[in-house]
């Protein structure tokens, strides 16, 4: 299955590009997504995670042509 995945703000920064596509063979989930295209490293505390737009766990279930997006917290003030 492919996979598309965006990085946003810091995250986008830290690993030094926007986005990847990747393949998948059999279930994965957001944490998965995570670890195969950044397998050197660890996901930030506190990380938000989207697929297609609405926020989910890390163990969410990604499917075929799923957006994953990864975005670091928010604080305001």
């Amino acid at each position: 299955m492919s996979i598309k995945v965006r990085y946003f703000a810091s995250l986008k920064e830290n690993i030094g590009r926007s986005e990847d596509n990747l393949e998948f063979f059999g279930l994965a989930t957001v944490a998965d997504v995570w670890r195969a295209a950044n397998p050197d490293k660890v996901l930030p505390d506190n990380t938000l995670a989207a697929v297609n737009m609405d926020y989910v766990e890390l163990n969410g279930v990604v499917n075929d042509g799923d957006e994953v997006a990864f975005f670091p917290p928010v604080t305001g003030g």
